[in-house]
């Protein structure tokens, strides 16, 4: 578990009915850091609270399990959301989404036909 103090700066609705969320932190450390770096863009539970977490609380928190998968999309939709997150954090010199999905899918097109028995 990985339990920092952070202040919740900013929310917004998205157009897919969720929500972003942002944070700001004190400085973290090097633990903190590599916590962070390995759980990007998985799955969990965010736990918020004015003030410090109780140790049965801790527990509770602990004991949650992730148990996510999304079957409201189907696999298409949630590869062309994965691919605009992609797009967001690094357009690849791409000024529209579109031009960058269908290189992007192109080339995942490429790479498994590459794989096939011709």
């Amino acid at each position: 578990m990985l339990l920092i103090p952070a202040i919740l700066t900013t929310f917004r609705s998205l157009k897919d009915k969720t929500i972003k969320l942002e944070f700001e932190t004190n400085e973290l450390s090097p633990e903190q850091m590599t916590a962070l770096a390995q759980n990007l863009q998985a799955f969990g539970y965010l736990a918020f609270k004015k003030d410090a977490f109780r140790t049965e609380q801790l527990a509770t928190i602990d004991e949650l399990k992730a148990d996510y998968e999304d079957k409201q999309k189907t696999p298409s939709k949630r590869l062309r959301d994965v691919l605009f997150v992609a797009y967001k954090q690094k357009n690849e010199g791409y000024s529209e989404f579109e031009a960058y999905y269908q290189h992007k899918m192109g080339k995942f097109i490429d790479h498994v036909k590459s794989h096939l028995e011709p």
